[in-house]
């Protein structure tokens, strides 16, 4: 899974509890890591602002941000469909 530097330096400020030199993998649990529901809200913010985005009704779950995969594939179709 290939996402953008932005993508990841943007995920890593909601992540507490992920430490720095720890690998971000598209399987890494963001709840583990520490994203919580107001950090969750937060986070949409900033992803549609950097990623020129606007998450819709169906892309607003918990499955949504399970993942930094399902995120990132999340963003790319929404772009996708923006364009």
């Amino acid at each position: 899974m290939a996402w953008d530097q932005k993508f990841e330096e943007l995920l890593r400020e909601y992540l507490p509890f992920l430490d720095g030199e720890e690998p971000l993998e598209a399987d890494t649990d963001l709840r583990d890591s520490g994203l919580d529901s107001l950090g969750a809200v937060e986070l949409l913010g900033s992803l549609e602002g950097a990623f020129d985005v606007r998450f819709v009704d169906e892309a607003l779950s918990l499955e949504t941000f399970a993942t930094p995969a399902v995120l990132w594939q999340t963003i790319e179709r929404l772009q996708a469909v923006g364009s």
